[in-house]
């Protein structure tokens, strides 16, 4: 049975978090002595001398008539690197627990286990890069605290199996993290409308991608209320600054113009699966539901630096287990994908001579 105190660390159950002078005070007034702050304003065009909303409250309303969650159960941090932090930190004791990942994924998780000296258990996806349900089960001890779970998964592109991940969700007793960073590009829809039936659930997304705010640092934790309390507790007290609050919630008066963005781009990753799947040195293009596709080629290194001779940046990740001869390419604008695409051509050209 998921009981979330068992779960946490001692010293978070027992920690006082810092109250500051906006927690403290929350309504109207015309004089604020209270933060210390610069009353004669900033040496910009606008005035930046007072501490920003420390729960983003603006933000989260706005979020919350988006995503349909209530935004007692959103957190916005900076980036979704910060809210991965914050789950080692509240509930994985150094030196004792572990974390469960399902590599090939998102490179953070491992980074955040190593920084706090957490247990990372390495369950490699299936050569489809579906779930390895049986090597998870086995994994799993009395010390695992979190399962995280990268769907649509980075780098491979693909939705992992919903009926696996709600096979998880119902028999372990700990955390299970689903990271939705490319949701925006799925057929698959949200795990954030399961909230209310898995209690261990936490879904991450973010603001970087489809919406294009990646300077911004937005990342998002959608969890029970009792969760949300918990990163609100162990935050930095003003964890997003007011420029970021402020333009985050202009662009999220935006959909219309996200939704059309979202479109072409899955339109124009169709379009790019197509024109490189006749390329020679194309092995196996890899289903994607994200905005970028993993690509099998026989010569990942020679083409990624012929690329980046030409300024055109990809990612290659032909030394990472099972993407082996593998290149990450992100879809861009149709006219830079034009321009990949002949980089390709002249590329397959060249090996001919």
């Amino acid at each position: 049975m998921f009981n979330l105190q068992n779960l946490l660390r001692k010293n978070i159950k027992e920690l006082v978090p810092y109250s500051s002078a906006r927690d403290e005070f929350k309504g109207e007034a015309s004089v604020f002595l209270d933060a210390n702050e610069n009353a004669y304003g900033s040496p910009l065009k606008s005035n930046y001398n007072r501490y920003p909303d420390p729960l983003q409250y603006k933000v989260k309303k706005r979020l919350s008539e988006i995503k349909g969650v209530p935004p007692r159960n959103i957190f916005l941090g900076n980036g979704s690197d910060e809210a991965i932090d914050i789950l080692f930190r509240a509930f994985c004791n150094p030196g004792r627990d572990n974390v469960i990942t399902v590599p090939p994924t998102y490179g953070m998780y491992e980074v955040s286990a190593n920084i706090n000296d957490v247990e990372i258990r390495k369950i490699n996806l299936l050569p489809d890069y579906q779930l390895n349900m049986e090597g998870i089960a086995e994994a799993i001890d009395e010390n695992t605290k979190i399962i995280f779970i990268c769907s649509p998964n980075n780098p491979t592109g693909n939705s992992i199996n919903r009926a696996d991940i709600e096979t998880i969700l119902a028999n372990f007793n700990g955390l299970v993290v689903i990271d939705e960073a490319y949701i925006n590009y799925s057929r698959q829809k949200t795990f954030i409308q399961e909230l209310t039936e898995y209690s261990n659930l936490v879904v991450l997304q973010t603001l970087s991608k489809a919406w294009g705010l990646a300077g911004l640092r937005v990342g998002m934790a959608f969890a029970s209320e009792e969760i949300i309390e918990v990163f609100n507790k162990v935050k930095p007290p003003y964890n997003m600054n007011e420029a970021s609050q402020e333009l985050t919630l202009e662009a999220l008066q935006n959909v219309d113009q996200v939704n059309n963005w979202i479109k072409e781009s899955v339109a124009e990753r169709e379009k790019l699966r197509a024109n490189l799947s006749i390329m020679p040195s194309v092995i196996i293009i890899y289903p994607s539901d994200a905005n970028f596709i993993l690509v099998k080629t026989e010569n990942p290194k020679e083409i990624y630096q012929y690329f980046v001779d030409l300024g055109i940046i990809v990612r290659d990740r032909s030394k990472v287990e099972l993407c082996e001869g593998c290149l990450r390419i992100t879809v861009g604008t149709p006219q830079e994908n034009k321009l990949l695409m002949e980089a390709f051509k002249n590329f397959e050209e060249s090996r001919k001579k």
